[in-house]
């Protein structure tokens, strides 16, 4: 039995590692934050404030799953600890969850019943609880939805006389055209709505005949690049193109996944990588990302940010456009390229993932949810899912995956990594991120892969934050979430 003299030294130092743990928290370093609050409670595991601490430096990693196991933790050891139910109310709020963050904001009001700030976030919760009843009330069968493309012709808006943006001349959208409006966008000018229709339209088209998988052949000689999420983040985009090159034929990419929400330029990434891929679709591929989503576009700006820039018409067709992109690529037979992770189960062939029917909006399981949700974790096995959705899966179920595949290699994004990218599972996975100081805060590289046939070695490229206009990342979030980060 620990003597009070222990008992005592371990209080004290989970003390001294705690204001550690938020001195690091306070630098960004939440990762850091994580594992001094881990401590802190191995030492001293009764204090409400270190689970609480723990689950927003969870939050900021977007790790929502492990921070409602925190908070959840933090109001047993104290039911009245209204931080507690705060956290939670956040976390839950982050995944879309408002039935359940309401329930925790009107505990936080019961405690706090004086508290201006708990009566407006319940108000507010209110608000979006009422509004997805209104939406679940309104909304329309999926198999008696039709097609928001189909209803537009974009051919009948006409260009007014002073605009002096990039134009499209007829149906063919050439590399001067995509030239012209990256650099408008760089000077914060935009695309005539005319145009925008014109490339998501075109893109819809060459999407919809694609599979869920698809495969990609390099062939000798010749070198094919991966990125990971760009997330908005147009200015980074721009340098990598700087770095790497113009997508081409002979210069061709694919971007795994999450190129919209957080970032505040998600239209001008978007419309660009879509009219790379009208000018040459083989000079540039597209992965879907958990954040291609509904759900997701309501909650982390790109909704909002498509409102402002182009129109509500807009949200509906990217909405749609966004469920033709494919799953998974696989490169030379040898490479698995996917946003998220693996499976739940072993046995998944290529030919279960080509055969998915990827024509609609995520669902909360199944292949296509862990396809992309899903995150590698250091031990063996399979483990829940820190962000609450998907799963984490080991090493062991990365190399029974190839191996029943016959492949090399997986390669996927979704996580921010301090130097862009992480190689993992025995070098047989590796996570690749092309946001550089992710959400101007993370001080995080980014990255991208190049891989040259036929030995198709991972050279891994990292590169830093280049300056953007002073347009902060999230600025057109829903006003809901802004007011609880």
């Amino acid at each position: 039995m620990p003597s009070m003299a222990t008992e005592k030294s371990d209080v004290s130092l989970a003390e001294e590692i705690k204001l550690q743990a938020n001195e690091a928290f306070k630098a960004n370093k939440f990762s850091q934050a994580i594992d001094l609050y881990t401590q802190a409670i191995e030492k001293n595991g009764e204090i409400a404030v270190y689970w609480a601490n723990r689950a927003l430096a969870h939050t900021k990693l977007e790790e929502y799953g492990s921070a409602i196991q925190d908070a959840s933790k933090a109001v047993e050891i104290d039911p009245k600890y209204s931080k507690g139910y705060y956290r939670r109310g956040a976390a839950y709020l982050a995944m879309g969850k408002f039935k359940e963050a309401l329930k925790d904001f009107q505990q936080v009001k019961r405690i706090c019943p004086n508290d201006p700030d708990a009566s407006k976030k319940v108000k507010e919760c209110e608000k979006a609880v009422m509004k997805l009843k209104f939406e679940e009330a309104i909304s329309v069968p999926s198999s008696e939805r039709h097609s928001v493309a189909e209803s537009i012709d974009f051919r009948t808006l006409d260009v007014e006389p002073q605009y002096a943006g990039a134009r499209i001349e007829g149906d063919v959208i050439t590399l001067d055209f995509v030239k012209k409006m990256m650099d408008d966008f760089k000077n914060q000018k935009c695309l005539h709505k005319r145009y925008a229709f014109q490339i998501v339209l075109q893109t819809r088209e060459i999407l919809i005949g694609l599979p869920s998988l698809v495969d990609i052949n390099v062939t000798n000689g010749k070198h094919f690049t991966v990125c990971g999420d760009v997330h908005g983040q147009f200015f980074d985009l721009l340098n990598i193109f700087e770095l790497n090159g113009l997508p081409s034929e002979e210069n061709p990419y694919l971007f795994n996944g999450d190129f919209v929400d957080r970032g505040s330029f998600s239209v001008e990434v978007i419309l660009t990588l879509f009219a790379f891929k009208c000018m040459s679709p083989s000079a540039i591929h597209l992965s879907r990302g958990n954040h291609e989503s509904k759900s997701m576009n309501k909650i982390y700006g790109f909704e909002g940010e498509v409102r402002s820039k182009l129109s509500d018409k807009f949200v509906e067709l990217f909405a749609e456009v966004f469920c033709y992109l494919p799953l998974a690529h696989v490169i030379n037979e040898k490479i698995f390229v996917v946003h998220g992770g693996l499976f739940s189960t072993d046995g998944v062939k290529l030919s279960d993932i080509r055969a998915i029917d990827r024509f609609c909006e995520p669902p909360e399981e199944g292949l296509m949810c862990e396809l992309l949700w899903s995150d590698p974790q250091p031990n063996p096995g399979r483990g829940p899912s820190k962000r609450g959705v998907g799963l984490s899966f080991g090493g062991d179920v990365t190399k029974r995956f190839l191996k029943d595949n016959n492949l090399d290699l997986v390669v996927r994004s979704h996580e921010v990594k301090d130097e862009g990218y992480e190689i993992e599972h025995d070098g047989k996975l590796i996570t690749v991120f092309s946001a550089p100081n992710y959400c101007d805060q993370m001080g995080n590289k980014g990255a991208f892969i190049r891989f040259e046939a036929p030995t198709m070695e991972p050279k891994i490229v990292t590169f830093s934050a280049v300056p953007h206009p002073d347009v902060k990342p999230m600025a057109y979030a829903s006003n809901f979430l802004r007011m609880f980060s």
